[in-house]
């Protein structure tokens, strides 16, 4: 095993679980004195027998029989009562504790970064808060109970049967090592594979994602033989690992069930001698023999357990690692908000890369006065997107600083600096929910004038009064039911209702057809009116007419001026046009 897959401190994340249980303080007492009850009812029927067996059967006082039976059927019944209302109680803590902790993971996953979500696979993120939570909530719910339960009736046992029989006693326990040696080899196992098992859970997740989103460009590539085999391969790999889990988690049980059958004979033979020599009453015997067949049960209920929380602990810790994952960095301190701006953008001197051995931008300058309209251009990986998530503040400089205004972005609060900056991705992302409620999730609140003006604004409105439910209509998987250029109107319409003054348009009219994207660059055109813009385009078609062009290549600014003066200048920017057009059938 390597130190990479070795199981971690499984101490540590079991009390951590726990620590959440404490927070239902006020239900937790009433718990432990029901189960407290629970196995006081069910010992105390066993030792009965002893003085049934002792005092009544051996002396023939049968007339007192029902006296004695009908303590027995009391005893029974409270234990009936007793267990029903302990079960509701703790149903009602496991899920209001794996609510909380829930509640807790998907706050947690708001706060983090950008980052974070471009390292994880999607599909493996999902498989935490789905599949992961599925087995936390079993072991909070069942499993920890038990726990407590079954080590609470092995010590009362343990007890009693000293009481009635130290020499018996004794004999049990002579297995006992053997048995702890055994279980302890098989529960190391067994939770190494589970971890392995959910780590490949994950995967097979986040691989079925992918080709779920990208079915159309498997299907175009005639990919569907390989994409067959890669997901063969993880599920078989899931499946050697799900087999390893089962095959130690299965041994347990007929472990402890043959050292439980051991026990038995010894106690039998070695019991009856000592009842044939009267060294130990019948009806003693007889007490001590149930106590031995009870003892072996919470033997047996903890190898159970202890299978269950193998494989909750594994999924514990992995829910655990996104809890303790470094969030998004806070405000500064000194932070300010700024209630209006004019949109004057400046980046001095930026460095930045997403990893430190690998800079994207390098000492990047430039300005843009508030309310011009600026295209960024330049091949693939040039750092265009970059500038875009420096700007919203998805990720932090390396060094250099930007400005808005004349104030630094990193003096400003994070909140107030979104509310006035607004995105229009190539990759629309539409919620479940109405036309209006998607339009009215740039700004909560907004009237149904506003809705709709924001609408005409983005050339939206028309096709929204032509659906039959209109403004009502329900978007179903990420805006299906309409087609893409549809999607990015109500996506610009959502723009249009923050009223932002810094708007970033990251190739917003790329992979639309020819009339679709008249459409939307009307409404693009009419939502850049007055504000400070950003444009990334494929298509330079759409950045002839902005104030300047930044060409930008290896992150560095190596041309800049009008579409006339770059085509003027000869460079970059006049090769990627002339190729743009050459390759359309429009180069003249």
């Amino acid at each position: 095993m390597t130190q990479k897959n070795k199981p971690k401190n499984s101490k540590k994340t079991l009390f951590r679980l726990f620590s959440y249980l404490s927070k239902g303080r006020n239900t937790l007492p009433l718990i432990v004195i029901l189960m407290i009850l629970n196995i006081a009812c069910t010992l105390t029927t066993s030792y009965l027998l002893r003085p049934l067996i002792n005092d009544y059967i051996l002396p023939k006082k049968f007339n007192e029989f029902p006296y004695i039976l009908a303590l027995l059927a009391g005893i029974y019944l409270l234990g009936v009562v007793v267990v029903y209302f302990q079960n509701r109680l703790l149903v009602h803590l496991g899920q209001n504790t794996i609510t909380r902790l829930r509640q807790e993971l998907f706050e947690k996953m708001e706060r983090l970064p950008i980052r974070f979500f471009d390292s994880k696979r999607h599909g493996d993120l999902m498989s935490r808060y789905t599949n992961d939570m599925d087995r936390i909530s079993d072991v909070l719910t069942d499993s920890l109970a038990d726990l407590f339960v079954s080590v609470l009736m092995l010590i009362s046992i343990f007890a009693i049967m000293l009481y009635i029989s130290p020499l018996l006693t004794l004999i049990i326990f002579i297995t006992l090592p053997l048995m702890y040696l055994a279980v302890r080899k098989i529960v190391k196992q067994s939770r190494y594979y589970f971890q392995k098992q959910q780590h490949s859970i994950g995967n097979l997740n986040g691989y079925i994602e992918e080709m779920i989103g990208g079915s159309s460009v498997i299907k175009v590539f005639n990919h569907e033989e390989k994409v067959k085999q890669d997901f063969n391969k993880l599920n078989d790999q899931l499946n050697k690992e799900a087999e390893k889990a089962q095959l130690y988690s299965g041994m347990m049980m007929p472990l402890m069930q043959n050292f439980n059958t051991l026990n038995f004979v010894f106690i039998t033979v070695i019991g009856g001698f000592l009842a044939l020599t009267q060294r130990l009453d019948v009806g003693g015997l007889a007490s001590f023999i149930q106590y031995s067949r009870r003892f072996g049960g919470p033997i047996n209920q903890l190898a159970t357990i202890y299978n269950n929380l193998q494989s909750a602990l594994a999924s514990a810790e992995r829910v655990f690692e996104l809890l303790d994952s470094e969030p998004e960095a806070e405000d500064a301190v000194n932070a300010h908000s700024i209630p209006s701006i004019k949109g004057d953008v400046v980046f001095e001197n930026v460095v930045f890369g997403y990893n430190p051995d690998k800079i994207i931008l390098k000492n990047l300058s430039f300005q843009i006065p508030a309310g011009h309209k600026v295209a960024l251009v330049g091949p693939t990986g040039a750092g265009k997107t970059t500038l875009f998530n420096l700007l919203t503040r998805f990720f932090d400089i390396d060094s250099g600083n930007i400005k808005i205004d004349g104030h630094s972005i990193y003096q400003l609060k994070k909140k107030d600096l979104r509310e006035h900056i607004t995105l229009v991705l190539q990759d629309t992302s539409l919620f479940s929910g109405t036309i209006k409620e998607n339009i009215r999730y740039g700004k909560p609140g907004v009237s149904d004038e506003e809705v709709i003006q924001a609408a005409k604004t983005a050339t939206a409105h028309t096709f929204i009064i032509n659906l039959p439910d209109g403004y009502n209509t329900f978007l179903e998987n990420d805006g299906s039911n309409l087609s893409q250029g549809q999607r990015q109107l109500l996506n610009i319409a959502r723009a249009a209702i923050t009223n932002p003054q810094i708007l970033l348009l990251d190739e917003a009219t790329s992979n639309i057809d020819s009339q679709s994207e008249a459409q939307i660059q009307q409404g693009l055109n009419r939502l850049m009116q007055g504000r400070t813009t950003l444009i990334i385009a494929h298509r330079l078609s759409t950045v002839r007419n902005v104030d300047k062009i930044l060409v930008i290549q290896e992150g560095e600014i190596i041309e800049e001026g009008t579409h006339q003066e770059l085509l003027a200048k000869k460079g970059l920017y006049e090769s990627l046009y002339n190729e743009q057009y050459f390759n359309m059938g429009n180069y003249k």
